[in-house]
């Protein structure tokens, strides 16, 4: 099972945008967890303005916005 995280926070309409590119790839092979950064500053520092952002857990690889569904299904390959 493959598993990526979701960097994101609340009303930001490009994670919105992230997320319903990955929901459709979603399955019992891949699973995905969403992250809200606003819940530590560590993240905020991290991600503030690069979110959304994708993280394989396997590989720790990132993917950031903007990317769309060719770009995502390269990264999860």
């Amino acid at each position: 099972m493959n598993s990526i995280v979701l960097y994101s926070t609340l009303d930001c309409h490009l994670c919105e945008q992230a997320l319903a590119l990955i929901e459709p790839m979603l399955s019992a092979d891949l699973v995905l967890t969403v992250v809200d950064i606003s819940d530590s500053d560590a993240l905020i520092e991290r991600y503030g303005v690069r979110i959304p952002v994708i993280v394989r857990t396997d590989t720790g690889t990132e993917l950031g916005w903007p990317f769309d569904d060719a770009c995502l299904l390269r990264f999860l390959a």
